[in-house]
């Protein structure tokens, strides 16, 4: 530990250690010999100091005009075009994902940076006719005040930046809890804030566990609303907290998401999607590909495609440039992975890809875990039923398309899901009648864009979405205003009978 960089808390402008004394190691997944950093094992009485200067700086940054917020966040989304490189090396090294996504996780931050600074000179209301004479009617966003964010460290920069950046244009200021696996991703885009004259206390980072940073922020009387992103069981936990005090509270939660493959798809094409949507990130994305549901015509030339795909898939340490998928983020999610390949082979799925931990040389050091394919998967067993978050992929058939859409939608979760088929009657039933909220056809269950709104149905989420113009619901609250220049009482419908 002594040769390992000490990272400390973002409170107030500055960079401050825990009132604890206490830190923790942050260690590559794909060699555990390395430590990535030392962080801040915080406690409550750093969220308290983290709050309380985010109130204060509230008052003046709600003020702001919000072109001029948008102003910094421009210039804040070209600091991190400059260091994109050094970013998402770092990122790759505390989470273990592949150098070509995280890089495309800081872009994500870059380009939602860069949407939500336009949105500093639009922040549209609406105006509409009055229904009496000589008045003028209008609406309005308002800021909510603090926010406090738990975020998850699949996404450790992207995530972060789709909470924060609506939050900071609407006039908030942010205290967030990194997810303890990927704090440092939250560290660099402090430094960048910093360098780029965000004003304190507007932004500040707590590093620490969940229940010793998260639970503070939660039930903090001072925080307004929580932006949380994780599992369904611990979000429903975060709905609890924040309902005494009628928090606002916007969850994005799990996903069990589905690839219907039709008869008539491009198989080759259908393969690429299964393979990226299964294995990219390791599994490890909410939006993963965990099922897919294949037409019986189709499904063993399909199957056996994708097995040849994923046993040549290039498994080890996410900065080799050739490396195609990289470990589990610690050894807790690989033994989830593992035990859960047990249980579908207790209950009676056909292991036909992968299913063991690789071992031997360099993959001795890290979590790492083959990309692993099973069929013969039905409705009954627990790896079609339960989220995974990891690189275990679930084959089942169907022979009627009524029977594909039922399948679909056979999950507690409502997040993202696909369709391959040139039957464009089918792509647009299917698009109309599974209920999730992200679609694609003829594309993955993974690769949002930051200008279109994320979030699911059901389980997933409680009804608000992230991104776009959607998120700056979540960070404002709307104002309606009256102006009457009539100079008399006006009883709008009691006058207007």
């Amino acid at each position: 530990m002594s040769d390992a960089k000490v990272y400390k808390n973002f409170i107030n402008g500055k960079w401050v250690k825990s009132v604890s004394g206490e830190t923790f190691e942050n260690r590559n997944p794909a060699d555990t010999s390395e430590i990535v950093g030392v962080f801040q094992k915080s406690v409550a009485d750093d969220v308290n100091a983290a709050v309380a200067a985010a109130a204060e700086a509230y008052k003046t940054w709600r003020l702001v005009p919000a072109p001029k917020r948008g102003e910094i966040l421009y210039r804040i989304a070209n600091r991190l075009l400059v260091q994109k490189e050094k970013i998402s090396r770092d990122m790759t090294r505390e989470m273990g994902k592949i150098i070509h996504e995280t890089r495309g996780d800081t872009q994500e931050a870059i380009d939602m940076t860069y949407y939500m600074a336009g949105e500093g000179r639009r922040l549209f209301g609406q105006t509409t006719p009055s229904e009496m004479m000589n008045k003028f009617n209008m609406t309005l966003r308002q800021p909510l005040g603090v926010c406090g964010f738990i975020t998850p460290w699949n996404f450790p920069i992207a995530i972060p930046s789709w909470k924060m950046m609506p939050a900071l244009i609407c006039g908030n200021t942010v205290v967030i809890k990194p997810a303890t696996d990927t704090p440092l991703s939250v560290i660099h885009l402090a430094e960048v804030c910093e360098e780029e004259g965000l004003p304190p206390g507007v932004f500040n980072v707590v590093t620490g566990s969940g229940s010793a940073v998260g639970s503070p922020l939660i039930n903090h009387k001072d925080v307004r609303v929580i932006s949380f992103t994780g599992s369904t069981e611990v979000g429903r936990k975060v709905s609890e907290g924040c309902a005494p005090s009628f928090k606002h509270c916007c969850l994005e939660m799990g996903g069990k998401n589905v690839q219907i493959v039709m008869d008539d798809a491009k198989l080759e094409l259908a393969v690429d999607g299964a393979i990226w949507g299964a294995f990219g990130t390791t599994g490890q994305r909410c939006t993963a590909t965990s099922r897919v549901i294949c037409h019986k015509d189709v499904v063993d030339k399909f199957t056996s495609m994708m097995i040849k795909r994923a046993e040549n898939l290039k498994v080890g340490n996410g900065l080799d440039e050739s490396v195609q998928m990289g470990p589990c983020v610690n050894q807790g999610q690989l033994d989830t992975v593992l035990s859960y390949i047990e249980v579908g082979k207790k209950d009676g799925a056909r292991l036909v890809a992968g299913g063991k931990r690789l071992t031997g040389g360099a993959y001795d050091k890290g979590y790492f875990v083959q990309p692993t394919i099973f069929t013969g998967v039905t409705q009954q067993m627990r790896i079609w039923r339960e989220e995974i978050f990891g690189p275990v992929l679930s084959v089942g058939t169907f022979d009627t398309f009524e029977k594909a859409i039922e399948m679909a939608n056979d999950t507690s979760y409502g997040l993202s899901a696909a369709i391959y088929t040139q039957d464009v009657n089918k792509a647009y039933t299917a698009m109309r009648d599974v209920y999730t909220g992200i679609f694609y056809v003829n594309a993955p269950t993974i690769g949002a864009e930051t200008h279109l709104p994320f979030g699911g149905t059901k389980e997933t989420g409680n009804g608000h979405r992230e991104a776009a113009m959607a998120a700056l619901d979540v960070f404002s609250e709307w104002k309606s205003v009256y102006v009457d220049f009539s100079g008399a009482l006006q009883r709008a419908q009691i006058d207007n009978a």
